[in-house]
């Protein structure tokens, strides 16, 4: 069994991606919308597909090292069972979501084909 890796403030630059269906939509888009207005984060668009490399339906938040130490201990204590992926931003998208992803509850496959070269 592999473990997961669990967020560290390491990176300049991050994304979180919170991943949903149809029975949690609400949850999560009350969820990404807390998110924005307590911590002025840009919040992306509720994702009602998969995108890009995300298997499940997702929205975005991006942050900062400096948010990362309040942001990530409250979206672990109110994710209520979501699993939210974030990773590093390096410029190096394969490794962003690879080397540098890290999970909040359980991992999810990603599609990585999309950054083969």
């Amino acid at each position: 069994m592999t473990e997961i890796k669990r967020p560290i403030n390491i990176h300049n630059d991050y994304h979180a991606h919170v991943y949903f269906d149809n029975k949690t939509l609400e949850f999560a888009r009350d969820l990404c919308d807390r998110i924005g207005t307590l911590f002025g984060l840009k919040v992306g668009r509720i994702h009602q597909k998969p995108v890009g490399p995300h298997p499940k339906w997702s929205c975005q938040i991006i942050f900062t090292d400096q948010d990362f130490d309040e942001l990530i201990p409250w979206i672990d204590e109110n994710r209520n069972g979501l699993t939210i992926l974030v990773h590093g931003l390096t410029d190096e998208h394969l490794k962003d979501h690879t080397d540098h992803a890290y999970w909040l509850g359980d991992s999810a496959e990603l599609d990585l084909s999309m950054f083969d070269a």
